[in-house]
């Protein structure tokens, strides 16, 4: 009797510590993410930068759309819509019960204020051609709004999935560059500027609640610094790292999981088609013939990227490889140098902004002109001063950048985009293709659009940007792929 007595003493006592080490191993409600770039401000309708979205997109702000990890388009603060027979009028359908952070419900009354908002004429979102050929937004009654076209647009429901796009309270519109108001399952707890921004759970979401508690995104602008960050554990996840040199050794290490996958990054050497010598076909065309691309994948991105031959990502549908319009061929471009009269004496500056694919691939870049005959001199930008100098006042001769906004050749038929390309072709050719409702036409217009930039040589086009990504191997429900600027921490937890 005595020894089963104690028997039962010792089971209770093994039963209350495996309680005690079930309670202790709870999974983590916090998470640290690396980021390279800090956004200049959080409000994503007034801003060109990617890390604005980084930050905000699904996790503060929400839109009436949403691209998920997939790339497709899902429902979102819109739970469904109705489009009229002529494709004029969309009716979106509202979810109920959705309220701001600060309390206020979320009516259609605001979408009509952030749709109209984003059209006015001082209007600072970036991305103002989405809502072109909007007539008006109607509101029908608190969950239902129609927006009324001028003319059939079939990518109104991408455009209204992009972090431009996202819905706003005219309450606090104004102050969204640093006290950021939306409906999303986070709100900002706290910014220390230059070092960390944080947002803590939003009690009172209308979906599905976050999972984590607590997202703290960490600046760190240096690869080895980021590489330190991660081995000692100071940050848990970096989604876009920065120094892909060091994922060999990520890989060979079980506590990280390295997530390499794709993104809408087109990497271009953006010429300024505007300015002599650029304004020359034969001039871009030699530049273009000057560049090899593997190379450039090789020394700047250690092997990760996709060489493209046009504007357009490998992983659409409609995709086509041009790159054998732009093939490395030094004696080719020497030969168009001296055919456009620029054989001697031909300088250009290549500025470069801070991501490493710039500014490594810069050096190679310029390298390889140089070996043509082209004197080309290095200019390294911050990113508020590219963003004024060459991407708002168009001041610059060749600059590297990789445009990450979903579906964007349209820009190619935009007369006021900074790289001055001016072409009534390629614009009847995007008007086509927003009409058509046929996928098979639209795909042929797509085509078409690939095939006009790439002859012409607007740009010179070197790789689809990848998404070099480390975590925690605990951590689940990061993206992999990068289908538009976001670290989307909806459903990421940490797995015991």
């Amino acid at each position: 009797m005595k020894r089963s007595l104690l028997g039962l003493a010792l089971a209770l006592v093994v039963g209350a510590w495996a309680s005690a080490g079930v309670a202790a191993a709870a999974p983590r409600t916090d998470i640290v993410i690396g980021m390279q770039l800090e956004p200049p401000h959080l409000d994503p309708t007034a801003g060109a930068a990617a890390a604005i979205d980084e930050v905000t997109y699904a996790n503060v702000f929400e839109g009436l759309t949403r691209y998920g990890p997939d790339g497709a388009i899902h429902p979102d603060l819109a739970e469904s819509w109705e489009i009229a027979p002529d494709g004029l009028s969309w009716v979106f359908h509202l979810r109920p019960g959705v309220t701001f952070h600060d309390g206020t419900p979320f009516t259609a009354e605001d979408v009509a204020f952030s749709i109209d908002r984003a059209m006015a004429e001082g209007s600072q979102n970036a991305q103002k051609r989405l809502f072109q050929g909007i007539a008006s937004v109607n509101v029908i009654d608190d969950q239902t709004v129609e927006i009324a076209l001028d003319e059939p647009k079939a990518s109104l429901l991408a455009n209204l999935a992009w972090g431009d796009a996202v819905m706003v309270s005219p309450a606090t519109a104004e102050s969204n560059k640093t006290l950021p108001v939306g409906t999303g399952p986070f709100k900002l707890a706290n910014w220390v500027q230059g070092d960390r921004i944080e947002l803590e759970r939003n009690p009172d979401y209308w979906g599905t609640a976050a999972k984590l508690d607590k997202v703290t995104f960490k600046f760190i602008s240096d690869p080895t610094a980021a590489f330190a960050a991660m081995m000692a554990g100071d940050v848990d996840a970096f989604p876009v790292f920065p120094a892909p040199e060091n994922l060999p050794q990520f890989e060979a290490d079980p506590r990280f999981t390295v997530l390499v996958g794709s993104t809408e990054g087109e990497t271009i050497l953006a010429m300024n088609n505007a300015r002599p010598p650029l304004d020359d076909p034969r001039v871009r065309a030699a530049i273009a013939h000057a560049i090899d691309r593997q190379a450039i994948i090789d020394g700047a991105m250690f092997g990760y990227g996709t060489p493209i031959g046009s504007h357009f990502p490998p992983t659409n549908p409609a995709y086509e490889d041009l790159t054998g319009l732009s093939a490395y061929d030094p004696e080719r471009s020497k030969q168009l140098l001296s055919e456009a009269g620029a054989a001697e004496g031909l300088q250009v500056t290549l500025a470069l902004p801070p991501p490493a694919y710039a500014r490594r691939g810069g050096e190679i870049v310029a390298a390889q002109l140089r070996a043509v005959g082209i004197d080309v001199g290095i200019a390294n930008v911050e990113w508020a001063q590219w963003l004024e100098q060459v991407f708002t006042n168009k001041d610059f001769d060749l600059t590297i950048v990789a445009h990450t906004e979903p579906d964007d050749i349209d820009i190619y038929a935009r007369d006021d985009y900074y790289f001055g390309y001016r072409d009534p072709v390629m614009r009847a050719l995007w008007s086509g293709y927003q009409r058509d409702t046929a996928e098979a036409d639209r795909v042929e217009l797509l085509r078409a659009m690939q095939e006009r930039i790439a002859a012409r040589h607007v740009n010179g086009f070197l790789f689809q940007l990848p998404k070099t990504g480390v975590a925690d191997q605990r951590i689940k429900g990061l993206w992999v792929d990068m289908p538009t600027p976001a670290n989307d921490m909806t459903a990421v937890e940490w797995m015991e």
